[in-house]
C-alpha cells in the first residue's frame, strides 16, 4: 500500500521544454506548447484543466532555447487563478529526468504530470479522485490507439492495475498508449533515483513506473473515454483546431462586419476586426485587430490576432498572429501559416494550395 501522505497538497508540472522538431519550422522560431489552437496556446488549455481541478501550484519545466517565451507569454498564473513556478531542464533528458530537476519544487507533494502539447477531453477531477480514494503511487491515463508501437503501451488487467509499460514496443501488449497524464506519490523520486538511462540516453518515465511496479508498488490505470491529441505535428494540431471549434467555440461578435458580409454558424470576431465583403462560415474563430477583406473563411480556421486576409479563399487552416494573405483565388486548405508571415500570389494561379509556413516567411507565387 501506498505510503503518499493523503493531505498533503497536491501540486502539478507541465511539461514544456523540448526542441518540437516536427512542427518546424514554426518551432525554429518559438515554443510548440505555444502554436495555438482556436486562437489559444496549447499550454494554456493544460493549465485550465488543471486549475478546474482545484491544483493551482503549478511548475512549468522550460527548455533554455524556448523558455523565456514560455515564461512571457504565459505570466505567472494570475490569469488562470495559480501560481506557476517555471523550472528550468537544460538539457532534454527524458520525462523522468523532467521530474527529477522539479523535485525541490514538488517537495513531498503527490503530483500531476502533464504534457504540455497534449490535449485531452477528460476531466482531471475523475482522475484524482480515483488516484485518492485508492491510496496509488502511481496512476497513468490510458487511451485506444490504432497504432501502440508508436507510444509507451500498458499491459493491463481486468481491474486496470498496470502489470508492465513499454516504450514504444515492436509487438505491443496491447493498444492502450500513455496519454501524456501521470499522477504520483512521492514514492517515484526513489524509482527515478534507481533507474538508469534508456538506449537513448533519457530517463524513461515508463521506466521509473515499472520500477514501482516491480516494487509491489500500487499502480493503476484511468481508461480515457474522450479524444486525445498530441499536437506535434502539422495534421495533429489542425485535427486539434477542429475538435475545439467544435466542441468550445461560442459565436460573438465584438469587431465591425459591413452589410455585404455574411456570417453563418457559429463565428467569433474579435475587438477591433473589420470584416469587409466577405463569407464566413463556421466554426471559425477571428482574433483581434483582422482586416477581413473579399475572403472566404470557410469552417475549422482560426485566425489569429493582427491578421490581414485580403482577396482570401480558406478552410481547415489556422493562421498566426500578424500574418498577412493576399491575392490568393485558390483555396488555401489544410495549412499552419507562422507569425507575421506574407504571402502574396500573382494572377496566374494554381488550382489548389498547401502551406506550412514558419514565422517571419515572405512568399510570392508568381
Amino acid at each position: 500500500m501506498s505510503t503518499k501522505p493523503i493531505n498533503i497538497t497536491m501540486k502539478a508540472i507541465i511539461l514544456s521544454g523540448g526542441k518540437g522538431t516536427r512542427l518546424r519550422p514554426l518551432t525554429y522560431t518559438g515554443a510548440k506548447q505555444l502554436v495555438p489552437v482556436a486562437n489559444k496556446p496549447i499550454l494554456w488549455y493544460g493549465i485550465e484543466s488543471i486549475v478546474a481541478a482545484g491544483i493551482t501550484e503549478i511548475g512549468i519545466i522550460i527548455s533554455p532555447e524556448t523558455g523565456g517565451e514560455v515564461q512571457s507569454k504565459t505570466g505567472n498564473g494570475d490569469r488562470f487563478g495559480a501560481k506557476i513556478t517555471y523550472i528550468r531542464q537544460d538539457e532534454p533528458l527524458g520525462l523522468a529526468h523532467a521530474v527529477k530537476v522539479a523535485q525541490p519544487f514538488l517537495g513531498d507533494a503527490p503530483f500531476v504530470m502533464y504534457l504540455g502539447d497534449n490535449l485531452v477531453q477528460s476531466e482531471l477531477d475523475l482522475f484524482i479522485d480515483k488516484f485518492k480514494s485508492k491510496h496509488l503511487d502511481a496512476l497513468t491515463l490510458l487511451c485506444e490507439v490504432e497504432n501502440p508501437s508508436a507510444f509507451g503501451v500498458a499491459r493491463v488487467d481486468e481491474t486496470g492495475k498496470v502489470l508492465q509499460l513499454i516504450e514504444k514496443p515492436q509487438n505491443p501488449p496491447s493498444n492502450l498508449a500513455l496519454v501524456g497524464v501521470y499522477l504520483f506519490s512521492p514514492a517515484i523520486h526513489q524509482a527515478i533515483a534507481n533507474i538508469q538511462p534508456s538506449p537513448r540516453g533519457e530517463l524513461e518515465i515508463t521506466d521509473a513506473i515499472q520500477y514501482l511496479i516491480d516494487q509491489q508498488q500500487s499502480v493503476a490505470s484511468f481508461r480515457l473515454q474522450g479524444w486525445w491529441l498530441d499536437t506535434g505535428k502539422k495534421d495533429d494540431l489542425l485535427a486539434a483546431n477542429q475538435i475545439i471549434l467544435d466542441t468550445c467555440l461560442e459565436s460573438t461578435h465584438e469587431g465591425t462586419i459591413d452589410e455585404a458580409s455574411k456570417i453563418s454558424g457559429r463565428v467569433h470576431v474579435g475587438q477591433g476586426s473589420q470584416i469587409t465583403n466577405s463569407m464566413i462560415r463556421g466554426p471559425v474563430t477571428i482574433g483581434k485587430n483582422c482586416k477581413i477583406q473579399n475572403c472566404f473563411i470557410g469552417p475549422y480556421s482560426s485566425i489569429a490576432d493582427d491578421t490581414t486576409l485580403i482577396d482570401i479563399d480558406i478552410e481547415h487552416s489556422v493562421i498566426l498572429k500578424g500574418a498577412t494573405l493576399e491575392g490568393i483565388s485558390a483555396r488555401i486548405v489544410d495549412s499552419l501559416i507562422g507569425e507575421r508571415a506574407h504571402l502574396k500570389v500573382a494572377p496566374q494561379r494554381p488550382k489548389a494550395l498547401r502551406f506550412m509556413i514558419g514565422d517571419d516567411s515572405q512568399i510570392e507565387l508568381t
